[in-house]
């Protein structure tokens, strides 16, 4: 059986390079890492993932993306995924935005960017802590 996924959704590459490389060296090989520039491409992966039987444990989102926001990105995933830690890496939501997600997404939690890799990791942890 495959690792279990956290996926992150960024429209910046270099935001992505730094969350995975930042996921790498605290988790290690425990778990695949995923990166998407978009909502859209983040819901293309979720899918294949789940045809092959893959979990998503963990999705790190920005808010502010072309397309679909973050909050709708969430909200959409929990519809399908209730299960799924969520949280939001955000430099420009709004309250509203955020209070919606944490209303239709169950958003476990936000962290504003620039952020603090040991209170992503930390979230991170906590987030995976409740699932088991």
């Amino acid at each position: 059986m495959s690792k279990p996924v956290i996926l992150c959704v960024d429209d910046e590459k270099v935001i992505l390079d730094s969350l995975k490389i930042q996921l790498k060296k605290e988790f290690q090989d425990s778990y695949l890492y995923e990166a998407a520039e978009s909502a859209d491409e983040a819901l293309e992966i979720i899918e294949e993932l789940q045809e092959d039987n893959i979990n998503i444990l963990v999705i790190v989102s920005d808010w502010l993306m072309p397309g679909m926001k973050g909050d709708e990105f969430l909200i959409e995933v929990h519809k399908r995924f209730p299960n799924i830690v969520k949280i939001m890496l955000t430099g420009q939501a709004d309250k509203k935005a955020i209070e919606k997600a944490e209303k239709y997404a169950n958003l476990y939690s936000c962290l504003h960017k620039p952020w603090n890799s040991e209170e992503l990791i930390n979230q991170i942890k906590s987030g995976l802590g409740e699932l088991s």
